[in-house]
């Protein structure tokens, strides 16, 4: 049985769409408060989406485990295409039409001139079955909210317009364990979004962030 830890990137410091931008003060807090808590369990590699925030993560991550890491562009966020940069106010204004019609989540929209949600399980399970692959048995993947949810969609068969329901309020720095039965050759989610390393630090928590920096 291998397993793989999804950890979502700490804060970053932009909040703006889907900018590549480096960590926040508290971002580097989170990740280190996740190397803390990863160092007394088990690890034996590595990987991260190469966009800032997530390299960022995982080399605060490595400074207690000290693995290395290895960069993969297909593990990157869904690109929100021309939504990418702008405000959640900026774009309400131009792309409100498409905002409405996938919050209903009866359809795997791409956002215009980006991605859907199996665009991303296209491209990435590439990535995750080349990890499965080799003889690590405990494999850390720093990526992103988006990828985490169209992965978990693609790996239990279920409706990829769903991906949002996997956590309305994904914690940065969370793990969402997934268990790989190599006989079976099926997929377990062990467990979703688990943040007890940043409980007794409330301030780090989405509900504590003005929506504008989420």
């Amino acid at each position: 049985m291998k397993h793989l830890y999804f950890i979502r990137h700490g804060r970053q410091n932009s909040g703006l769409c889907n900018v590549d931008v480096p960590l926040s003060e508290e971002g580097h807090l989170q990740a280190n408060l996740l190397g803390e808590r990863l160092a007394c369990g088990k690890a034996d590699a590595i990987y991260s989406s190469d966009l800032i925030r997530a390299a960022e993560t995982a080399a605060d991550i490595d400074a207690w485990l000290h693995l290395g890491c290895c960069l993969d562009k297909r593990l990157r966020e869904i690109d929100f295409g021309d939504m990418t940069g702008h405000s959640d106010a900026e774009n309400r204004e131009r792309f409100g039409f498409f905002l409405e019609k996938n919050e209903k989540m009866q359809w795997d929209l791409p956002y215009p001139g980006g991605e859907c949600y199996s665009d991303v399980y296209r491209r990435g399970m590439p990535a995750i079955w080349q990890m499965l692959a080799g003889d690590e048995q405990h494999i850390l993947i720093v990526t992103h909210g988006g990828f985490i949810r169209a992965m978990l969609m693609g790996m239990l068969g279920a409706d990829f317009a769903k991906s949002r329901m996997f956590g309305k309020d994904m914690e940065n720095c969370s793990i969402t364990e997934v268990l790989y039965d190599e006989e079976k050759n099926l997929f377990y989610i062990e467990r979703f979004n688990d943040y007890a390393h940043l409980e007794h630090n409330p301030q780090l928590l989405r509900k504590s962030w003005d929506k504008q920096e989420r």
